[in-house]
């Protein structure tokens, strides 16, 4: 099992959270999604080694951004 925090942008509310939880966890192998609205700190956990492309695409798609 693997971990990996990112630092997403432009979340206000739970609907946000909810949105980026959703796309996140649509990825092969992501077991968790746990998100800090305040912070926008987004964990996630999952069986196999995630790419960071994909989760920054997931989050995108959600519309939002992955902090640089």
């Amino acid at each position: 099992m693997t971990e990996h925090t990112w630092t997403v942008t432009g979340m206000t509310c739970e609907h946000c959270v909810a949105s980026v939880t959703e796309e996140i966890s649509d990825i092969d192998g992501v077991t968790d999604v746990a998100v800090d609205l305040p912070t926008g700190a987004v964990t996630v956990r999952s069986d196999t080694p995630l790419d960071d492309a994909a989760v920054r695409a997931a989050v995108a798609e959600a519309g939002y951004a992955v902090a640089a």
